[in-house]
């Protein structure tokens, strides 16, 4: 049998997007590819697998290769948002097996990706903060942990839509006079349009604007606290502050105190670099662990699901220094 073109399939699915990335066994990006969201839990087991299907055609194409080869990889590794308990993965993986994209399919969470894109070792605690957020740790022996990152059920605070709900909330809150005055209050009905908090209120409950748009307002906050906005800058602390209550749990749980561990930031929360959101985690983390590197994520995570590829089939070390130079976020074809 002819073996397939591509030694690894490597896909990292977001709640807003996924990135795909065809690599060679000696580290040449074939391809590399961005297109929407091919979440399970947001568009359905069905929908997720063809858009997968159809971005890996979009990326063979790029490469120049048959679309339609099956197994088009060797090894396809799929780190998805809401891979988060067994159940989860076992649906994927039935579903990824019916796509027949690769010889090989390994799936994982998320954050995994996040933790080998931004470990040179391979071990240590990343944290995704995204549209939610999500944690998971690796320890040199091989032990592990992670949250069930389930929102509200879960004790979770933090992301896109708690950072934009708590903008809204304190928007309205200052405006009828709970809580302190904020540019808030004139930050977040502009963005939509509208005159005031209350009316953005109205617009969601009337389905006017949908609900799911509230993340979009995460952005305004971070602006509103790099202006001295001591509202906002107190739910930048908050989102900081949950950001090291997880990565120090992990750490903790891991016995990785007196460790030099690396602790990864991913996802869209970190990508503005704000320094207060930084430095305040930064801080919290060398409490728990003072040997620690706190580093937001320089790299797209697929490029973890490439090196967790590469890691299963043992190409020399070579191979993945020369994907890592290659696979860039200016190197992803947005489709």
């Amino acid at each position: 049998m002819t073996p397939p073109p591509v030694a690894v399939l490597a896909v990292d699915v977001g709640n807003s997007k996924t990135d795909l990335a065809l690599v060679g066994p000696d580290g040449d990006l074939l391809a590399a590819a961005r297109g929407p969201s091919a979440s399970h839990q947001a568009v359905g087991l069905d929908a997720a697998m063809d858009r997968l299907v159809e971005l890996s055609a979009a990326g063979a194409r790029l490469a120049g290769l048959d679309a339609s080869s099956r197994p088009l990889a060797a090894v396809g590794v799929f780190c998805v948002a809401g891979a988060d308990f067994p159940e989860d993965l076992r649906v994927l993986r039935q579903g990824l097996a019916r796509t027949r994209l690769a010889a090989t399919v390994i799936v994982k969470n998320d954050t995994v990706a996040v933790l080998r894109a931004g470990s040179p070792d391979g071990w240590g605690v990343a944290i995704v903060c995204g549209a939610g957020i999500n944690c998971s740790g690796l320890a040199l022996d091989g032990r592990s942990v992670r949250f069930a990152a389930l929102g509200d059920i879960s004790g979770d605070w933090g992301g896109g839509g708690s950072v934009g709900m708590a903008a809204l909330g304190a928007a309205v809150r200052g405006r009828d006079g709970r809580g302190p005055r904020t540019s808030l209050e004139r930050m977040v009905p502009a963005y939509f349009g509208l005159r005031t908090p209350d009316a953005v209120t109205r617009a969601i409950y009337l389905g006017r604007v949908p609900e799911r748009r509230i993340l979009e307002l995460a952005p305004l906050a971070f602006e509103a606290s790099r202006a001295g906005d001591a509202v906002a800058g107190a739910i930048v602390d908050r989102l900081a502050d949950e950001v090291v209550a997880m990565a120090g749990a992990a750490i903790r749980r891991l016995g990785l105190q007196l460790a030099p561990v690396h602790v990864a930031l991913g996802g869209g929360m970190f990508r503005n670099h704000d320094q207060r959101l930084l430095e305040r985690v930064e801080a919290g983390v060398h409490a728990v662990a003072p040997r620690a590197t706190v580093r937001p994520l320089d790299a797209p995570p697929v490029l973890g699901s490439a090196l967790l590829g590469f890691d299963l089939l043992g190409v020399p070390a070579e191979a993945a220094t020369r994907v890592t130079e290659m696979l860039t976020e200016d190197a992803i074809a947005h489709l």
